[in-house]
């Protein structure tokens, strides 16, 4: 069962076909967390959905002290951090250093970013949301109606004038049969960009921001809902960098897909300059805030309303079961036995969409 959701477009520079450049995608924090830079390979035109990591480079962060720390490959493209032994600190500079150690580009190449000031970020003030009225059905007697996430912050002390924000979305959904894997969490990062800056305002203050916009065409607000909102500070440089990056397309999916080659990257190939490189190595700090929506939205659609397929009688094997026929409701053991069957796996496992692990942070209130 497929439910709607947006679609990313990326654009699609005018340049040469098999040219492959060198594509960053990464960010150090203040937080005791994993940081990851992913390096991989620009992608050829029509291929954007096909990832080309680049393995077995050497990828070291170095700060202003001239102390480094060297990054594992925990994945194919992906090298992260120890958080137990490199936690970034507010104030202090950053460089990423890059050796290929491959032959993608004519053998190993050498690539460093300038060195970028940590600054600091204010907590968030609050995230909060508004019902959104839709529309009116006067076939149905009911009203649809979405949901507006917003967001207030500011720094009273002036160090943070350049924001960009993310977000993690988490929802419970069930299915409304008597299956095994019946209730599931699905957790989506955010895909747009987000930025805001007050350099131009008196009052160092953002507030009402328009987050997120939820529809009633997913079944995000079906139950229980989250979102986890990350606030960063950013330096001038990149916050011209994200901007440029917004106007070009309000879309703008992963660094993974094809990026505009005009949109100057803070990494050069050191052997040669001229060399393009295409992403960012970000540096900031981080405050995080999340929200919890437990309110009952009307209007909600009925995702399973086309599940039920057939109604097999008796209890002996099902031809096709597990294939291409799920049950949906086994009475094999009522008398007269039957069961309840689907084409749609979707609709018998959760798990096709989701996952049945609760979220560490989940906190069961709302009875339905």
């Amino acid at each position: 069962m497929m439910i709607p959701g947006s679609c990313i477009e990326s654009f699609i520079p005018e340049t040469n076909e098999d040219m492959e450049l060198l594509v960053v995608e990464g960010m150090i924090t203040n937080v005791r967390e994993e940081n990851a830079i992913k390096l991989s390979r620009s992608l050829p035109l029509g291929r954007k959905k096909v990832i080309k990591p680049i393995k077995g480079a050497l990828v070291k962060i170095i700060d202003d002290n001239g102390r480094e720390v060297t990054l594992t490959e925990k994945v194919t493209g992906t090298y992260v951090t120890n958080p137990s032994a490199f936690t970034g600190k507010v104030g202090r500079k950053y460089k990423l250093y890059i050796d290929t150690k491959t032959s993608w580009i004519s053998g190993s190449h050498l690539y460093e970013s300038g060195f970028v000031e940590m600054k600091p970020v204010p907590p968030i003030d609050s995230v909060y949301y508004e019902k959104v009225f839709i529309s009116y059905s006067e076939a149905l007697d009911r009203t649809v109606e979405g949901c507006q996430i917003y967001l207030n912050t500011g720094d009273i002390t002036d160090q943070c004038r350049f924001y960009r924000w993310d977000y993690a979305e988490t929802w419970e959904f069930r299915i409304p049969f008597n299956v095994p894997n019946q209730r599931c969490w699905i957790t989506e990062n955010s895909k747009k960009i987000d930025i805001k800056s007050t350099a131009l305002l008196q009052v160092n203050k953002i507030l009402d921001y328009p987050l997120l916009y939820i529809t009633n065409e997913t079944d995000r607000l079906d139950r229980k809902y989250s979102i986890l909102v990350n606030q960063y500070s950013l330096t001038e440089d990149e916050y011209y960098y994200w901007e440029k990056l917004k106007n070009i397309s309000q879309n703008v999916g992963s660094l993974y897909d094809i990026i505009p080659a005009n949109v100057n990257s803070n990494i050069v190939c050191t052997q040669d300059p001229s060399q393009k490189v295409l992403g960012y190595f970000s540096v900031s700090a981080k405050s995080s805030k999340r929200l919890f929506i437990d309110e009952y939205f009307s209007g909600q659609q009925n995702f399973y309303s086309m599940c039920i397929k057939d109604t097999i009688w008796g209890a002996g094997p099902i031809q096709g079961l597990g294939v291409y026929l799920w049950v949906l409701d086994d009475q094999s053991q009522s008398r007269p036995p039957f069961r309840v069957m689907t084409e749609l796996k979707s609709c018998a496992d959760c798990t096709t969409r989701g996952t049945t692990t609760k979220p560490l942070f989940w906190i069961d209130s709302r009875k339905k």
